[in-house]
């Protein structure tokens, strides 16, 4: 019977260890290579042509969420497990976005890692039972608003100077600069305002910050 081939991306060698020595107990396994950041593991695995990516969240490089929609790009039979610190929902939805099969938290039992392994490798999905509450939770409180807040009023202060600064035509790099915050920040910002706001490009948000007087229309001359 054929192993699982998995690769593991993650910037902490120690950990990246411990996962290894993990994963050589299970029989149906093996570790077949390793990349410590993100522009690493898309050669990696389109070298090596893994079963399955243990997708570490906020490696050096480029980002972890590029990097798997590369990988599923590049070859989309390839699984990518997310397996990250963050119970962060913005992040687990981001992750899935770009085509990731599962969501597991590093202080999750080792038992329940392998059996999200097997799960996506089978064709399935994975998400970690603290996530899934979350999820769950959260949707529960969603019904149960009567008086739901229209959607700009969802959004942080920080969302929406980001908003203004996008429609203004500056670009991620430029507001990281103005604001102070890191390109990965500012793109967190600008993925979740556009969820909220049900936008999807560009020109939807220049419109959508025209009607909310966000910005006002150039004069022509």
């Amino acid at each position: 019977m054929a192993k699982i081939r998995i690769m593991l991306a993650d910037d902490h060698t120690l950990f990246r260890q411990g996962i290894r020595q993990l994963i050589s107990a299970e029989t149906d396994m093996e570790v077949i290579g390793e990349a410590a950041n993100g522009g690493d593991i898309v050669d990696r695995a389109a070298e090596m042509r893994p079963d399955l990516v243990l997708m570490d969240i906020g490696m050096p490089g480029l980002s972890s969420f590029e990097a798997t929609r590369q990988i599923k790009k590049n070859r989309p039979e390839t699984k990518v497990l997310m397996l990250t610190m963050y119970d962060d929902e913005d992040y687990l939805v981001e992750g899935m976005e770009v085509g990731a099969n599962g969501y597991v938290l590093k202080d999750s039992p080792a038992a329940q890692l392998t059996l999200a392994i097997r799960d996506v490798c089978r064709g399935g999905s994975y998400l970690s039972p603290r996530m899934l509450s979350q999820l769950v939770d959260d949707f529960r409180s969603r019904i149960k608003s009567a008086n739901r807040l229209p959607r700009f009023a969802t959004l942080t202060t920080r969302e929406r100077e980001v908003l203004k600064l996008l429609a203004e035509g500056n670009s991620v790099k430029e507001i990281a600069c103005d604001l102070n915050l890191s390109v990965k920040t500012v793109e967190a910002h600008k993925f979740n305002l556009m969820r909220k706001l049900d936008i999807h490009n560009k020109a939807q948000l220049v419109q959508y910050a025209i009607q909310k007087k966000i910005i006002k229309i150039p004069n022509m001359v």
